[in-house]
């Protein structure tokens, strides 16, 4: 074969190869969030742990953690919590439990630290759930903390932990021989009301004591309205059908909002839960009103806050079905 030709066929391969080059160069790997930080878990009973961890910062692009028992994952968990109950677990039988960060992309944070607990015995020849622990106090931490404190209950024999109410609903969990406990990521200037139950390695609950009521304080720049802000409606028809097309901006909770309310004339008409990832900026979404032009609706929504709580009422507006304007 002739040297040019040679070169010639060379020519196209060397460059294929330095195309292919410059393509993986340019393909840059998912960056991974760090690991969670502070991870505890706390027998609840003889069956279950209640494992928790800080929140990895905002900044980090999270939107979601996995916990692990031993090597394998036994739960996928929202990016706005930071604690999660794993059950079915032996009696006195040991455990180990890590949690990883899961990115925007998928990509997955380093273990944290191995965290090791055991479940305690069983108790199911007790002859009945704990009594309720009594004296229950509480005073504000900060702007966005509270204090909880009380008196053990009082057959303390087989109290396994306490688990922390609020508005009714369990948020965290201490161990059986704690009587206090800090609660965190609360609201300033915003009301709330606290309740502790006992519960036993059989994984029976006391009864509820007395609940106790607190506000957080407003801090210096902290603003505590919950209100989504900018809100429009307006309204389109299809298919003989008229909707509310609405929009607005979310309130500033520190994280996505992942859920609203909507009401139509005071009264509730659906929830809105995102089914990805939360839009950032103006978010936008319609919802069916009625098959006749010429009705006059007022609409409102509202927010579900990080602490599970629903924020303040957006500004309420007025629209007529078969009109595009407010």
């Amino acid at each position: 074969m002739p040297r040019n030709a040679a070169l010639a066929a060379l020519v196209p391969a060397a460059l294929l190869l330095a195309l292919a080059g410059c393509g993986a160069d340019d393909e840059q790997p998912a960056q991974a969030p760090p690991a969670p930080a502070g991870v505890t878990a706390q027998a609840g009973s003889a069956t279950s742990i209640h494992v928790m961890w800080k929140p990895v910062p905002e900044n980090a692009g999270v939107r979601g953690y996995e916990v692990y028992r031993g090597g394998a994952k036994v739960k996928d968990v929202p990016a706005e919590r930071n604690m999660i109950d794993v059950t079915g677990l032996k009696p006195s039988t040991p455990y180990t439990f890590t949690v990883r960060a899961r990115g925007a992309e998928g990509a997955l944070s380093p273990h944290s630290g191995d965290v090791p607990v055991t479940t305690p015995a069983d108790v199911t020849a007790d002859t009945g759930p704990p009594a309720r622990p009594t004296g229950l106090r509480a005073k504000s931490d900060g702007p966005r903390g509270a204090l909880l404190s009380w008196d053990h209950a009082e057959d303390g024999r087989g109290i396994v932990s306490y688990d922390i109410l609020q508005g009714g609903a369990r948020i965290h969990s201490v161990r059986g021989d704690a009587t206090s406990a800090r609660i965190t990521r609360l609201r300033p200037g915003t009301h709330y009301r606290f309740g502790v139950t006992a519960r036993d390695a059989a994984d029976r609950t006391s009864p509820a004591g007395r609940t106790v009521e607190i506000t957080t304080p407003k801090g210096p720049g902290d603003d505590p309205d919950t209100a989504p802000t900018a809100f429009r409606a307006t309204t389109h028809t299809a298919d003989g059908a008229h909707y509310a097309d609405l929009s607005w901006l979310a309130p500033e909770t520190g994280v996505d909002v992942p859920e609203y309310q909507i009401y139509l004339d005071g009264k509730f008409a659906t929830t809105l839960a995102w089914g990805t990832e939360a839009p950032k900026g103006r978010a936008a979404y319609s919802v069916y009103v009625s098959k006749r032009a010429g009705e006059t609706y007022r609409v409102k929504l509202r927010a579900r806050l990080p602490d599970g709580e629903w924020g303040a009422f957006s500004a309420e507006k007025t629209f007529v079905t078969g009109t595009d304007r407010p």
